[in-house]
């Protein structure tokens, strides 16, 4: 088998196991992602910040025995902070930002093996379920369909792994931004319980503890690896996340276990969703019930709309204190282009809010997490739809001539399209998109579970025994590597 027969066929895992055996080397792994970048990068404008030499010096200088040794690998141009990669965290503002130090989560992605050589693009500040920033010259298109989008905020990192140019791509998720581009681009996104995986030592919290790191991936084994490579706190965390029962790999191990699964056709509250949304949540009912699980039709006890309402002040806030810093530090005033019209209109919407009103905000989300808390009592995982719609055709939701608050809260906006993922930022518990369905003319759309705070593990296991059920790995999108 050739090397890229061998990619094609692998995931992350295998991938690790080939090079283990001595049958592949790394730098031939290297070669042929370099080689889909250059293929398949110009039509989906997902992968930036390029460092080839970083890459090939890793492989010269010995890579760290770890379980995913030698797979090419792309952190997400947001956060991950690493001295090697400098960053635009999706802004004008902030192109080639260098850090001093690295972040705990690229430090471990690193003693994991990974032979990381660039970036993948995300939307100004992380805001929004698609990718279509103005520092990137175009937006990120879906190899799906190049007219929609891949999602956000991590759609760069979903373009790049469902297109085959990488086996993983770390993401990130403070609303739904590792499950939204998985959902989009027919891939497996997992949001981890809070606090689970490091933030350090940049940011002690990310919007008020919604934000966390994670992975997009095509099989539910690189999640589990990746997890426990990362997963843990590092020096000074504020909270820590319940530990493991054991870890991420022994949760896919088979378990006869029947669970309580409530599952809901609508928005958590009541709107319809798309047609292809609801026969996905339907139809993994179906097939969750022939797996032996007690499945049950029931809408959680929350108030979501209030805790939307509040999440908008916090990212708004959010955004204020980002964009204010950088310009306070290098001391000149913001430049017209240098933001886009969300996070302009965010920053005077910030303006607006109170410390009191800011504190109510958090107040709101956390009371929240004890709804849904309350809830999971009655049932051990929740499944819906990912998304409310199909994947969205590009611009509909770029940042261009936008007003934040309309752009989050307006009819057929954000939250209108993306009703159920922010839920679990807010709850703090563990949640994940699968693929397992596509429509008709072959978008994919991902279907949605969530377990109580901690259950990590469960949820995991679950996803697996969902994978064995209803494979997935074997489809590719048409802009991918011939076969």
């Amino acid at each position: 088998m050739d090397v890229s027969e061998l990619y094609e066929t692998s995931d992350a895992v295998a991938l690790a196991d080939h090079v283990r055996r001595g049958e592949v080397h790394p730098a031939e792994l290297l070669d042929e992602a370099l080689r889909r970048v250059e293929a398949l990068n110009p039509r989906l404008n997902a992968v930036v910040m390029m460092r080839e030499g970083v890459a090939r010096r890793m492989i010269e200088e010995g890579l760290p025995d770890g379980p995913l040794k030698g797979v090419p690998f792309l952190l997400k141009d947001l956060g991950a902070e690493a001295i090697d990669f400098p960053g635009n965290n999706g802004s004008r503002l902030f192109a080639e930002t260098r850090y001093g130090k690295d972040s705990s989560i690229y430090a471990r992605l690193r003693a994991a093996g990974l032979v990381t050589f660039g970036r993948t693009t995300s939307p100004e500040g992380g805001v929004g379920p698609t990718t279509e920033a103005a520092v990137y010259g175009g937006p990120t298109r879906n190899p799906w369909n190049l007219e929609h989008t891949p999602g956000g905020s991590s759609g760069g990192a979903a373009a790049a792994v469902a297109a085959g140019i990488v086996p993983v791509a770390h993401g990130s998720d403070g609303g739904g931004s590792v499950r939204i581009p998985a959902s989009s681009c027919g891939l497996f996104g997992f949001k981890a319980t809070r606090a689970r995986l490091p933030d350090g030592p940049y940011v002690g919290e990310g919007w008020a503890g919604m934000a966390i790191d994670g992975f997009l991936t095509r099989t539910v084994r690189d999640t589990a690896v990746l997890l426990d490579a990362t997963q843990g706190p590092d020096l000074g965390a504020p909270y820590v996340a319940p530990p493991l029962e054991a870890s991420f790999a022994a949760a896919l191990a088979p378990s006869d276990r029947r669970l309580r699964v409530a599952f809901v056709t609508t928005t958590l509250t009541g709107e319809a969703i798309h047609p292809e949304c609801r026969s996905a949540v339907e139809a993994t009912a179906r097939l969750l019930e022939g797996m032996g699980h007690i499945v049950e039709e029931r809408l959680p006890r929350a108030d979501t709309s209030g805790m939307m309402a509040a999440w908008t002040k916090i990212v708004g806030c959010g955004t204020a204190l980002s964009v204010e810093s950088a310009v306070l530090r290098r001391g000149r005033p913001l430049a017209d282009d240098e933001i886009e019209s969300v996070a302009r209109t965010a920053i005077a919407y910030a303006r607006s809010i109170s410390g009191a009103d800011y504190l109510e905000a958090i107040n709101k989300v956390h009371a929240y997490g004890r709804e849904m808390a309350a809830f999971f009592e009655e049932c051990d995982v929740l499944l819906t739809a990912t998304l409310a719609e199909p994947p969205a055709r590009l611009g509909r939701f770029n940042h261009v001539g936008k007003d934040y608050v309309d752009y989050r809260m307006g009819p057929g906006m954000v939250f209108a399209y993306s009703p159920f993922t922010a839920a679990f930022n807010a709850s703090g518990q563990p949640a994940a998109s699968l693929p397992l369905h596509w429509t008709a003319d072959g978008l994919p759309v991902g279907v949605h579970l969530a377990a109580a705070y901690g259950r990590d593990e469960l949820l995991l296991g679950l996803c697996a025994r969902l994978e064995e059920a209803a494979p997935w790995f074997q489809r590719r999108p048409p802009v991918s590597m011939p076969r």
